[in-house]
């Protein structure tokens, strides 16, 4: 008799799709939130085989800044058509308006810090009591401090030395009127993880993870999408270069890197050789402090 072995992309797997699980029994108003990255991309495979054949017993919310890439966009409105499932989309752009708020200068100037507002907004205006996120302890070192279930408090702050322990796969959602809980099912996998299991998965990804052409910006060592996000001095160096995206989120902060990995496989074997995280290597924002994320993080960035 022939037994079955699992492997640790199995484990992986199994570990998240009990997270989904365990989310569905304890919260009455959750959120899956969506951006049309790898990660984000991966949690909606993981649902699928969490609660398929039914529907999900939560949304997907979409925090629009305006900046986002095209490519993105398209993949985002194509797969919830495919998989029919509800999404919400809450545009950054509105809250800066009704909350006049300022927005930075700069070269590449973000509105990461402002999205804080949008998200803690949309979660009162639904009632969220807890958002799953494609964050992962591997990418950046205030990451690396969450739990699976971590709990943020009626102003949506996180505070890493309240975390709650979690021990032997158990996960403490209880939580006051108005706090609500973050929610990392993939937090344990790291990004060759990722693309390993979309190889195996089959999984369909935007097309700017992969090596095209694209006219860029090259700044410090970076290269900047051109687009009307960023400013463009007379001193700057523009040119066409065979570029992909590690990990996707504003054209304004993320940098891309040069590549001709064409293929699923092709990645897997750039990663395996690569000494620097997607977010250290492409991430503008994540470079103006030691602390950057970790800030944003406390005062309820995802």
């Amino acid at each position: 008799m022939s037994t079955y072995r699992l492997d640790y992309l199995d484990e992986l797997e199994s570990e998240a799709i009990h997270i989904f699980r365990e989310v569905a029994g304890q919260f009455e108003k959750p959120a899956l939130l969506f951006s049309g990255g790898k990660d984000s991309i991966t949690l909606v495979h993981l649902a699928l085989k969490a609660f398929r054949p039914g529907k999900f017993p939560f949304p997907l919310v979409h925090i629009d800044t305006g900046h986002n890439f095209p490519e993105a966009l398209l993949f985002r409105d194509e797969l919830v058509k495919q998989i029919d499932e509800k999404l919400i989309v809450r545009c950054v752009e509105d809250t800066i308006r009704t909350k006049q708020l300022t927005e930075q200068k700069g070269k590449f100037a973000s509105r990461n810090q402002l999205q804080t507002y949008t998200l803690l907004d949309t979660i009162q205006e639904f009632g969220f009591d807890a958002c799953i996120g494609g964050a992962r302890r591997d990418e950046e070192k205030a990451r690396a401090k969450e739990r699976i279930f971590s709990v943020r408090d009626e102003f949506g702050q996180w505070e890493p030395k309240r975390q709650r322990p979690e021990l032997w796969n158990m996960y403490n959602g209880k939580i006051h009127k108005g706090e609500n809980v973050r929610v990392f099912p993939i937090s344990n996998w790291t990004e060759l993880d990722i693309w390993n299991y979309i190889r195996r998965e089959k999984i369909a990804l935007p097309s700017i993870y992969f090596s095209h052409d694209r006219e860029v910006l090259e700044y410090e060592g970076q290269y900047v999408a051109v687009s009307d996000f960023i400013r463009i001095d007379e001193t700057d160096v523009i040119a066409t270069r065979k570029v992909r995206y590690r990990t996707v989120g504003d054209m304004t902060c993320t940098a891309a890197v040069l590549s001709d990995a064409s293929t699923v496989e092709d990645i897997i074997s750039e990663i395996i050789t690569t000494k620097t995280s997607e977010r250290g290597e492409t991430r503008i924002d994540d470079r103006f402090s030691e602390a950057a994320m970790e800030d944003r993080k406390k005062n309820g960035y995802f």
